[in-house]
């Protein structure tokens, strides 16, 4: 980890005045550093040696700041990294770490923009998150091929300087999603870091340098800086819609921050502004659809994406987004060419620019500033495309997409209720939130239920054969299942949901979490051919064959032992010992210099 001085957009420029002349080791000398236990307990697994700046990189990429020169434009005045910052990933952060001009954002702002990883290029987190994607939520897995921008932007008059304006964003780069508990991060950081400057960075990646890796399942204490954060990443294994950490008074005296939640939005404040439509939304989302969120600020363009790309939670949201688009965006051409229909992606957007270039979208939600969730939401039409003229235009969404589903008036109606008896923000967002997990899981179980029909019965598996395969997945015969047993059973909403059903099946969403269903399935066959095999007496089948066909078994069962390793596979306690017991008496009946060879480690 290393503090490095100006990296701008273009030629290298001397160092800004302001900035400590301090070279590439002055931050965090990771020579130095010992690698004590976790602050969490929760280390005591992992074996592995860890090398410095491991555990960093198992949360961050790296640190920027970046800041406003009036020759260059936006510079990444410092970055603590602990791999190359590569200069097209330079170009995305600087562009996107700050508002556009026309946002007029005075004094501190949060949001996130997200950017497409380069072809080549290896992510610093692989070795960690391998191990804690098998056990996260779909919505909590690491990007495969983009990064999450979290951006805390400061912008205050100092009539000292030329600009007459200090401008200046801390940006964390992640692979990870966690929204909530980085936004909540860097508002520690941020105001000590524009106070003190680099030492105090310096401080904060030792910090974190010392966190137990983010397993799903595991309560974490985070110290950061003084401050104690206290968070749990979810597993797949919990219920939707709950969590688990709870406070003890006892174990959290030196706790600070308690999140309930690392990555959820307040659906409610984000959704105000197009209260009437959020059933609308939740199709238009589910579908795959292009729409584009047009915004004041980054903030509100960030957050309503993000809101818009979870409300089909616990499924998750298989095409690209990006809750803060520039025209300085490498997808800019490919987002905005009319010779072409648009692509399935969710855009965030604050340039005016954009409401001509974007004019020919199929759905465009337009925001104004986010009122206070306690004022009561106006009633908005849908709109035609054609009114929208400019960014100017007035709040609402303009689209001529007719919902599949008739409109649900009871969540309107408890919500309004909720404005009106002035119910507590949060109560009124675990509602919304609530409604939208239910209709999504009413959509989501007819599919379950056929999808787990396609798995070949267990008394067809037979450990001398290859496991079964499973049967393809025929629409025919899904859409037959839904007379009897489709979403009419939990859901109260009528409509077109066969209509619904079908264009779904054509969308990106999916095919993603047919994809994921489909290879979990896959290794629960390989699990449980593997059990079946570790049952039988192999020793007693072994004298039948000669010494051929037992290396030849030998080999088989160690891809297997190889393979269960790699992919995690889901086996019963003791299934890995047996089968390594199995291997080892096998190799005992074989003459002395076959057992050298095979106990020799397979070459990589």
């Amino acid at each position: 980890m290393a503090l490095q001085g100006s990296e701008e957009m273009g030629e290298p420029v001397e160092e800004p005045e302001d900035l400590d002349d301090q070279d590439a080791a002055s931050i965090s000398p990771a020579e130095e550093i010992t690698m004590p236990p976790g602050p969490g307990g929760e280390e005591g697994s992992e074996q592995a040696p860890l090398l410095p700046w491991d555990r960093f990189s198992a949360w961050l990429h790296c640190i920027c700041v970046v800041g406003f020169d009036l020759e260059l434009g936006q510079a990444v005045e410092v970055s603590g990294v602990p791999k190359t910052l590569w200069s097209d990933m330079k170009s995305y952060i600087c562009y996107l770490s700050f508002p556009d001009s026309n946002s007029g954002c005075l004094g501190d702002t949060q949001f996130c923009f997200r950017f497409r990883q380069g072809s080549n290029r290896k992510s610093s987190q692989g070795c960690f998150l391998e191990t804690a994607d098998r056990d996260a939520p779909p919505c909590l897995k690491r990007e495969q091929g983009h990064y999450y921008g979290y951006v805390y932007f400061r912008q205050v008059r100092d009539k000292s300087l030329k600009r007459g304006y200090f401008q200046k964003s801390l940006v964390l780069i992640s692979k990870l999603p966690y929204v909530t508990f980085f936004h909540c991060l860097l508002k520690i950081m941020a105001p000590e870091y524009f106070e003190k400057q680099e030492p105090c960075l310096e401080a904060a990646c030792n910090d974190m340098d010392r966190w137990p890796a983010p397993h799903p399942g595991r309560i974490l204490t985070l110290p950061i800086m003084g401050v104690v954060i206290k968070v749990r990443i979810p597993t797949c294994y919990d219920k939707p819609g709950t969590s688990q950490l709870v406070q003890s008074a006892q174990g959290d005296s030196l706790v600070s921050i308690v999140l309930p939640t690392i990555h959820e939005v307040d659906l409610f404040r984000c959704f105000h502004p197009v209260f009437f439509h959020i059933q609308m939304l939740w199709e238009l989302v589910l579908l795959g659809e292009a729409l584009v969120v047009m915004a004041p600020s980054p903030a509100e363009s960030s957050d309503t994406v993000l809101a818009l790309v979870s409300c089909i939670s616990p499924l998750r949201y298989c095409s690209d987004f990006r809750p803060y688009f520039t025209i300085h965006d490498s997808e800019f051409k490919e987002y905005t060419t009319r010779t072409q229909a648009p692509p399935s992606v969710i855009l965030g957007v604050t340039n005016p620019f954009f409401a001509k270039t974007l004019q020919h979208w199929p759905h465009i939600i337009r925001i104004g500033d986010m009122k206070q969730t306690g004022e009561r939401p106006a009633q908005m039409k849908v709109k035609k495309l054609k009114n929208l003229k400019t960014l100017d235009s007035k709040p609402g969404v303009y689209t001529a997409y007719k919902p599949y589903l008739s409109k649900d008036e009871e969540i309107i109606k408890q919500l309004q209720k909720g404005v009106q008896q002035k119910r507590p923000s949060a109560a009124q967002n675990a509602i919304l939130r609530r409604y939208f997990l239910e209709l999504t899981q009413s959509f989501i179980i007819p599919l379950e239920r056929y999808v787990a029909s396609l798995m070949p019965l267990q008394k067809s598996i037979c450990p001398w054969k290859s496991p079964p395969q499973l049967r393809p997945f025929n629409q025919q015969d899904f859409m037959k299942t839904l007379e009897k047993a489709g979403p009419q059973l939990t859901s109260r909403l009528k409509g077109d949901w066969i209509g619904l059903y079908r264009c779904f099946l054509k969308s990106p969403n999916f095919d993603g979490w047919f994809r994921s269903r489909r290879k979990e399935m896959t290794q629960k066959l390989e699990a449980l051919h593997l059990e079946a095999l570790c049952e039988e007496d192999l020793q007693q089948r072994i004298q039948k064959h000669t010494e051929v066909e037992a290396v030849d078994l030998v080999l088989k069962l160690k891809d297997k032992l190889t393979q269960a390793e790699r992919e995690q596979l889901p086996l019963q306690p003791g299934t890995l010992t047996k089968l390594r017991s199995h291997i080892e008496a096998l190799i005992r009946t074989l003459p002395e210099d076959l057992q050298g060879i095979l106990h020799k480690p397979p070459t990589p």
